[in-house]
C-alpha cells in the first residue's frame, strides 16, 4: 500500500470533524502518528480509519 501523506501534510479526519486539523508527524507501515489541534497526537492505523489530505492555496 502507497499512502499519500508525509510528515508536515494537514489532514482531517471525516469520522471525528471535531478534532480539528491534524498534522502528520510521522509515517511508519499503515500507521499514520497526526497530532490533532483539539485532542492530541494520535496513531491512526491508515486501513480502519480515512484521513482526508488538506491542501493549502
Amino acid at each position: 500500500m502507497i499512502l499519500d501523506f508525509e510528515p508536515g501534510d494537514k489532514v482531517k479526519n471525516p469520522a471525528n470533524s471535531e478534532w480539528g486539523v491534524g498534522q502528520v508527524q510521522s509515517i511508519i507501515d499503515e500507521k499514520v502518528t497526526v497530532n490533532f489541534e483539539n485532542v492530541g497526537k494520535k496513531v491512526i492505523n491508515i486501513k480502519n480509519i480515512v484521513l482526508i489530505k488538506i491542501y493549502e492555496r
